[in-house]
C-alpha cells in the first residue's frame, strides 16, 4: 500500500503503541524514518530501534519506546510539515517547543537534527515534527 505521508504514519505508530503501553513497534523501514528516530533516540524520547529485514530489499524498524514510571517518556507528537503544506523555517525563527522543554525534529542541509542541534550548527530547514 502507497502511503501518502510515510513520517506520519511512523508517529501515528509511536503514539497509538504508547497509548496502548507496548513496549516496541514497528514500521515499514526508511532513511528518512531512521533518521527520525535516530534524532529521538539522541534527544532520549526512545530506548532505540533495529532494522529487521523482512525478505530481500524488504525492511521494518522496530522502535523500542521509553516510560518513565509506567508513563511514556513522549507526551506529544505531531507532524508540523505535511505534504499538502511544508513548513520551512530559519534558524533565528525557529520557535521553541514549549519553551524548551520538548524538541523539533528538522530535515536540514546536514541531515534531520534536533532544534537544539540546528540552532548549534546554524542550519535551519522542513519542520517535519513537534516532541514533547
Amino acid at each position: 500500500m502507497q502511503l501518502s505521508d510515510p513520517l506520519g504514519d511512523l508517529l501515528t505508530r509511536i503514539r497509538n503503541a504508547q497509548r496502548s503501553r507496548h513496549a516496541t513497534c514497528v514500521s515499514p523501514a526508511s532513511k528518512l524514518r531512521a533518521n527520525v528516530l535516530e534524532a529521538l533516540k539522541r534527544e532520549g524520547y526512545i530506548r532505540g530501534y533495529t532494522s529487521e529485514e523482512l525478505r530481500p530489499g524488504i525492511s521494518q524498524l522496530r522502535v523500542e519506546l521509553k516510560y518513565n514510571d509506567g508513563e511514556p517518556v513522549i507526551k506529544e507528537i505531531t507532524r508540523v510539515s505535511k505534504p499538502g503544506r511544508r513548513v520551512y523555517s530559519k534558524i533565528k525563527e525557529l520557535p521553541r517547543v514549549y519553551a524548551g522543554l520538548g524538541v523539533s525534529i528538522l530535515s536540514t542541509p546536514r541531515g534531520v537534527l534536533s532544534d537544539n542541534e540546528a540552532r548549534a550548527a546554524n542550519v535551519g530547514g522542513e519542520v517535519l515534527c513537534r516532541v514533547f
